[in-house]
């Protein structure tokens, strides 16, 4: 089943975006899930992850900054990133963790110094 990110934009530095994540099929239940991204000229790399304990893991450089949660009423998740800086733009993904399955379109994200 394939993560379908939004809520991507353009905002400035120390400013917050509100990433969401849904299943592409409304059936599939969202259980460890990760947020990914991709910077320009840089690998795709895993940011922040959630398993099906609720437990959560960050990269250092957004350890303080984003909190990543589930909603599983919505059967959502989400990204919660705060005091964004220019490092941490790229396009953003939603994925199975630790195995990802298909990418989606991502979402892109941009901050200006």
């Amino acid at each position: 089943v394939q993560l379908q990110a939004s809520g991507g934009g353009l905002v400035q530095a120390g400013e917050s975006l509100r990433l969401s994540c849904v299943p592409s099929e409304v059936t599939f239940s969202v259980n460890s899930i990760g947020w990914y991204r991709q910077a320009p000229r840089n690998n795709r790399e895993l940011v922040a992850s959630i398993n099906m304990r609720g437990e959560t893991y960050y990269i250092p450089s957004v350890k303080g900054r984003f909190t990543i949660s589930k909603d599983n009423a919505r059967n959502s998740m989400n990204l919660q990133m705060n005091n964004l800086t220019f490092d941490d733009t790229a396009v953003y993904y939603c994925n199975h963790f630790p195995i990802p399955g298909p990418w989606g379109q991502g979402t892109l994200v941009t901050v200006s110094s």
